[in-house]
């Protein structure tokens, strides 16, 4: 085998070892405690409007709804807001309360 190709494949090998590496972009995991003593955890990823949730012990993809101001997810019985004002959730026949970061 010939230098060049050599250095072409030694190129390549590095370079898929370096991609399988990186961790996933710009997703958000944030762990939030409310008022009531709720605590769920929320991720948002770039590719996808929704937000994905656990609460309760279970996994929740919450999608995102129309809000007058700042953002609106709800599914399976659970509202989650996002607003300038704070964080509130409101679960399993529960009244809304507020959260703040863990």
């Amino acid at each position: 085998m010939d230098r060049r190709k050599a250095t072409i494949i030694i190129g390549a090998a590095l370079s898929a070892a370096m991609a399988g590496s990186t961790p996933a972009r710009a997703q958000t995991f944030q762990t939030y405690h409310c008022a009531d003593g709720t605590q769920f955890i929320v991720a948002f990823y770039p590719y996808d409007k929704r937000a994905h949730l656990q609460i309760d012990g279970r996994p929740l993809t919450l999608a995102r709804r129309f809000g007058l101001s700042g953002a609106r997810y709800s599914g399976s019985g659970v509202t989650l807001k996002i607003t300038r004002d704070g964080i509130t959730v409101r679960h399993a026949g529960r009244p809304t309360t507020a959260c703040g970061l863990t």
